[in-house]
């Protein structure tokens, strides 16, 4: 899928989660529900890091390229060295490695730890870099072209500091679901997890299929492309994504969060 569809599926996806939470009695203060949509919105970007044309290997400038290039090469060389003999031979790391749920675990853990280690620094960089990824995907069109590049940084930095400041007040969620001595903001790491699986998964649905699974083999393959039957994928871009997936996920996403909110 491209990239507006992949972060209206993330914050769809959260979106579904704080809705599922309210329904078991248990709902999340407003401040995750919002912070939470748009990490997972940017964090459902985050896998196709390992393609230059991608809007993540864009959003940062320099610092995202060079990023792109040396992932895409980490991901050629994992590849190289665990593929079977059935695994087609391929010239590069494009929806491998960053593609997969060990990948998805190791990115959200990372995030934790950051979250947790570095204080209200390493909270700021979290929703710094998942803020810009959001606005990128969500508010494409607008945000389109290196031009707007410092304002989608510019917003992205002053929304972070006030969401940072917002979930630091009490009762509004830097130590929501881990309330354990030195665990606030633990359960950053969730969204970022639960978008880049929901990448995967949309990725699944197109011609090419993912990975998700890899190292189990499958098939005799390690890297074995899940998806549905062929006659139910379709092209990255094409009409089933624009005109019936994206408006899909909005409207899931409205309902999601009608229900989070105890609206519905």
């Amino acid at each position: 899928m491209m990239g507006p569809a992949h972060s209206l599926s993330g914050a769809a996806a959260w979106l579904g989660v704080g809705a599922a939470t309210a329904a078991a009695g248990h709902p999340m203060p407003w401040p995750v529900l919002l912070a939470g949509t748009l990490i997972c919105a940017g964090a459902a970007l985050a896998p196709d890091l390992d393609h230059k044309s991608a809007t993540i290997s864009r959003a940062f400038g320099p610092v995202s390229r060079a990023l792109c290039e040396i992932i895409d090469k980490l991901s050629y060389a994992v590849y190289k060295a665990t593929r079977s003999t059935a695994d087609p031979r391929r010239s590069g790391g494009h929806r491998t490695l960053t593609h997969t749920w060990v990948w998805a675990v190791l990115i959200g853990a990372g995030a934790s730890a950051v979250a947790v280690t570095g204080g209200r620094w390493g909270v700021l960089a979290i929703l710094f870099v998942h803020l810009v990824l959001a606005v990128e995907g969500l508010l494409w069109r607008a945000a389109r072209g290196s031009s707007s590049d410092v304002l989608v940084w510019l917003l992205a930095a002053t929304s972070a500091w006030i969401l940072a400041d917002v979930l630091d007040k009490p009762g509004n969620g830097s130590d929501w679901l881990f309330t354990g001595e030195g665990q606030d903001y633990l359960w950053l790491g969730l969204p970022i997890v639960l978008g880049s699986l929901v990448h995967c998964i949309g990725d699944a649905l197109t011609v090419s299929g993912c990975p998700i699974l890899w190292p189990i083999p499958i098939a005799r393959k390690r890297w074995y492309p899940l998806g549905p039957p062929k006659g139910l994928r379709f092209r990255a871009g094409s009409w089933v994504e624009l005109k019936v997936l994206m408006p899909a996920f909005m409207l899931l996403g409205g309902v999601g969060g009608a229900a989070a909110l105890n609206f519905i």
